[in-house]
């Protein structure tokens, strides 16, 4: 009898490791996937916030005593100047950001692009999860000012 009670004990013991396997490999899959979506959204969020820089830079050394047109025209003081919305949208593309879905504001708070004066950009970019398991929707965002220096 001791022959039969032990194969019983094995049968039950392979119905066990199954459904315990199948709980563990569920977990380490939503695991994995989680720390895939969070690196990814880190990334995005350092994409913008380094072409709101980028941005930024190229406001605060292209003020208004530039001469020109084009890229090297000066850069204001009416708002969203097309040169700063050139390289911030060139910079975000760089990260594989969709260009189309970015909302930038190129604002100058003393009405004037004159040395001195300050310059604030804002970069906003709707996030889209990797896999549609997170059905979450975040909007990312960064935002940097300077100091016309030129």
């Amino acid at each position: 009898m001791t022959s039969s009670v032990r194969g019983d004990r094995r049968e039950r013991n392979r119905g066990q490791t199954l459904v315990e396997f199948s709980l563990v490999a569920l977990l380490s899959v939503i695991l994995l996937l989680s720390i895939v979506e969070i690196s990814r959204m880190a990334l995005v969020y350092t994409t913008i916030a380094n072409a709101a820089r980028a941005g930024a830079r190229y406001s605060i050394v292209h003020g208004g005593t530039r001469t020109g047109s084009g890229v090297d025209g000066p850069s204001g003081p009416a708002p969203n100047p097309p040169q700063v919305l050139t390289v911030i949208q060139n910079f975000a593309s760089a990260g594989l950001l969709s260009t189309g879905n970015l909302s930038i504001s190129v604002t100058y708070p003393g009405a004037s692009n004159a040395p001195g004066q300050m310059v604030s950009i804002t970069v906003i970019y709707p996030y889209d999860p990797l896999t549609s398991y997170f059905p979450f929707r975040v909007r990312l965002g960064s935002m940097s000012q300077g100091v016309i220096a030129f």
